[in-house]
Parts: C-alpha cells; sequence; structure tokens
C-alpha cells in the first residue's frame, strides 16, 4: 500500500521533533508532523527554558546582597513581574519560530491543529484523513492534581508561568524538583513560601545526603519547609485560601500552587481505537525500539514515562530515527544519566545514590566535602556546598558524583563523561584541579568518610 507519508508525528516537542528532523533531513524520509498547543512541547514553554529564567530572576536579590561586600553600592532595587513575563514570553516566542524554522528546514511538514489516530495507519487532523506507514506518539506528559475538596481553587507549574501578579503568600505542594525549584523561586522573588510534602523528606530518589543537606540549606534562606503532612481541603474565604492540612493545622495563602507529578498525555489521541497498550499509569508501553504494541505505531519521551528528561528525549528521538530509516538497530544507554534540580543552591548529580551503591556492590568508599563558597566569603552568608564522591571499593570505580552549590549543572555535566569512561578515584586523584574552583574539591577529596 503506498502512504502519504513515511512518518507521521504527534507532538512538536523536543523528541518529536528530533524524530521527524532527522528522518527527513538525514535519510529523506517523507515526515509530517502535528502540534495543537505549542512547538517545542513542555521545556521550551512550560517548562525548562522559562523556569531556569525564572530562576535567575529569583536569584538576583542574593546577588545584589553578595555585591555590597565587594564595594558595589546597590539601592533602590524593585523587581517587575510583568517585565520578567514580558522578556520571557519574548524569548519563548522566538524559540516557537526556531522550532519550525528547524522542521521547515528539513522539508518536515507542519500541521497546526489536534491530531488523532483512526487505525494503525490513519491520522484525523482538521477533517483530514492522512495515512502514514509509521506513526510516533510524542504528546509528552501534563501535570497531574490529586482529587481533594477544594482542588478547583489550585494552580500548576503550567499557570505559574503565566501569573498576572505574584502573590503575598504562597503554599507549594509537592516534594519533586518541580515543587523545590518553584519554592525556590517564589521565595527569591519576595514570596512568602511554604513548601508542603506528605513524605518525610523531599526529592524521594535522590542520595540521601543531597536532599537533607538541600532541605537544611533552604530552610536557612526562609522557606517554611512542612513534612510529612498533605492538604486536606483549600476553601476560598474572600481573596485568600484557607488551606486545612492533614495534620489538623491551616494556614492561610493568596495562591496554592501543585507540583505533585505529571501524566503521560496519552487521552483524546486515539489510542484506544487501536488498543496501543498502556501501563497502570496511563504510559504507553514501548519495547527497546520504542515499538508499541501496535507494529506500525512509536512512542517516546514523557509520555512513555519512562526517564523524563528533555535530553533523553532528544537522545530517543535520534534512536529512533536511526532505527527506521537508518538500519541502525542502536538503543539509548539509561544509566549514568546527570541531572540537576535548580533548586537555590543548584543540585545536580550522576551515577547512584549511595543507598544504591551499597546495595549493588556492598564495600563502597565515600567521600564528602562541605564548605563556604569562595564568593560568600566576604559576606555573612552561611550558604554551604556540598560534593560526594561514591567509589566501588573493589575496583575502584567511581559510581555516583553528587553535589549542591552554585553552578552544580554545569559541573556534573563535565563528570558525568567521566563516569561513562568508567573513571576510578585514581583518575580522579590524578586530575590536577583549576584553582580557585569548588570544582577542584572533586579531585582533591582523599579521606573517605565512611
Amino acid at each position: 500500500m503506498t502512504y502519504q507519508y513515511d512518518l507521521f508525528v504527534i507532538g512538536a516537542g523536543s523528541g518529536g521533533v528530533r524524530a521527524a528532523r532527522v528522518s527527513a533531513a538525514t535519510y529523506g524520509a517523507k515526515v509530517a508532523i502535528a502540534e495543537d498547543r505549542y512547538y517545542g512541547g513542555t521545556c521550551v514553554n512550560v517548562g525548562c527554558v522559562p523556569k531556569k529564567l525564572f530562576v535567575y530572576a529569583s536569584h538576583f536579590a542574593e546577588e545584589f546582597a553578595t555585591a555590597r561586600e565587594f564595594g558595589w553600592t546597590i539601592e533602590n532595587t524593585h523587581f517587575d513581574w510583568h517585565k520578567l513575563l514580558t522578556s520571557k514570553n519574548r524569548e519563548i516566542e522566538r524559540l516557537n519560530g526556531v522550532y519550525k524554522r528547524i522542521l521547515e528546514g528539513a522539508g518536515v511538514v507542519i500541521m497546526d491543529g489536534h491530531a488523532t489516530i483512526a487505525d494503525e495507519h490513519t491520522i484525523n487532523i482538521n477533517g483530514e484523513k492522512i495515512t502514514a506507514e509509521r506513526i510516533l506518539v510524542a504528546t509528552g506528559g501534563w501535570p497531574s492534581v490529586p482529587d481533594f475538596p477544594g482542588k478547583e481553587h489550585v494552580i500548576t507549574s503550567n499557570e505559574a508561568f503565566f501569573l498576572d501578579h505574584l502573590p503575598n503568600k504562597i503554599i507549594v505542594v509537592g516534594g519533586g524538583y518541580i515543587a523545590v525549584e518553584f519554592a525556590g523561586i517564589f521565595h527569591g522573588l519576595g514570596v512568602d513560601t511554604t513548601l508542603v510534602y506528605r513524605g518525610p523528606l523531599f526529592l524521594r530518589g535522590f542520595d540521601h545526603d543531597l536532599r537533607a543537606v538541600l532541605a537544611d540549606e533552604m530552610h536557612k534562606k526562609g522557606i517554611n519547609l512542612v513534612f510529612n503532612t498533605n492538604v486536606a481541603a483549600i476553601d476560598k474565604v474572600k481573596n485568600h485560601y484557607k488551606v486545612s492540612f492533614t495534620n489538623d493545622e491551616t494556614k492561610d495563602a493568596d495562591l496554592v500552587m501543585y507540583a505533585t507529578g505529571r501524566a503521560p498525555n496519552t487521552k483524546n489521541i486515539g489510542l484506544e481505537n487501536v488498543k496501543v497498550k498502556l501501563n497502570n499509569s496511563g504510559a504507553v508501553i514501548v519495547d527497546d525500539y520504542y515499538q508499541t504494541s501496535v507494529p506500525a505505531i512509536y512512542a517516546i519521551g514523557d509520555v512513555t514515562d519512562r526517564i523524563n528528561l528533555t535530553p533523553v528525549a532528544l537522545a530517543e528521538g535520534m534512536v529512533l530515527a536511526r532505527h527506521l530509516f537508518g538500519n541502525q538497530n542502536t538503543t539509548v544507554d539509561y544509566s549514568d544519566i546527570p541531572t540537576c534540580v535548580f533548586s537555590q543552591p543548584n543540585l545536580s548529580t550522576v551515577g547512584l545514590t549511595e543507598e544504591q551503591a551499597r546495595e549493588k556492590y556492598g564495600e563502597i568508599d565515600i567521600y564528602k566535602s562541605k564548605f563556604k563558597p569562595m564568593k560568600l566569603s566576604l559576606t555573612d552568608s552561611d550558604e554551604r556546598t556540598f560534593m560526594k564522591l561514591i567509589v566501588d571499593k573493589k575496583t575502584d570505580r567511581v559510581v555516583g558524583v553528587h553535589m549542591i552549590g552554585s553552578d552544580a549543572g554545569e559541573i556534573i555535566q563535565g563528570i558525568g563523561i567521566a563516569l561513562k569512561a568508567g573513571a576510578t578515584k585514581a583518575t580522579f586523584d590524578a586530575t590536577i584541579g583549576i584553582h580557585p574552583t569548588a570544582a577542584e574539591e572533586f579531585v582533591t577529596m582523599r579521606t573517605p568518610a565512611n
């Protein structure tokens, strides 16, 4: 049978755009892509990019305070939320255009509209039926809010990027990286901020020392951390909200933001029409080559709910294009993926946590360092940088590296290469440090802490 396209992609986020572009530009496939919301997906529009811009904005208050100790006179500082929104929106619009130009330059046919799968080789969009030899689902995820009395009063991270004005008091609910990052953002912008998490400590799955150190640093900055409780109900009282917790306490807030997870965006795209198998969380089940239970339909990125990171979706899109049109049966290596939480201070990590390493290797050596960063040495700030190395005792291989501190993500990115290359502690020890930097501490730690 002759199809109109070799590949039809639903979703123009990071993974979908990469798969479409490489398939068309590198391998000459005839490709179309459909998007009903915004080009660049969550990351560009309501995720990584605007979030980091907000992090930058929220850190200037501390920068101004630090600058005074370096001889600068800082007077009459004033933050304009609407100016930030305008600047952010301008940058996002620019990036939307970049994504469209990338697709057009690669020869990909762009279709604006909501696409649904009619059958294994047919897509409905804008009242038209399109046929394709293969269909790729790259629709990402969407914020998920549990049901409880007053749910209708909360916002998610999607709305946080477009607030009409900043609240005086906010309660952020959640314990993942989005909740932690937005707690730092709002606090840095002068909002009285409370972070509520149902567990004993946020960022479950990260190394315990990192979680504990970050909680201490956020507390020192003035963020109110409330653990081991959850929201029972939210009531609107005049122009604010009364939040009742499961520990029988209450707290008033001008705004409540929920960051309690994201669900795979698999509804209303026709997957039920072809009986694509989903797991219990609603994510598309795929094999090592991103093929679903329906042979002609594939899925990558957050919609598969595995490792929900933009660079992972990009890697998956590249591998899929090579597999489908380049006869290359390579797969993505999901081990030792560096990641960063843009908390304040930043948290970044690569490899195994201490808990994972003990379970996998048994005998390990732990190296730790905690110090005041040089930039703050002239100030009365008590912020501390924390670093940790985890070494398999038997092979001397470094299996985990963790950091809290300024530019942690920039530093760990390079160290991620070392872990991929199988670097040992001896390799770290033989590496000359760059002085004076925080990063040099990773090659000067000599005495195990365990």
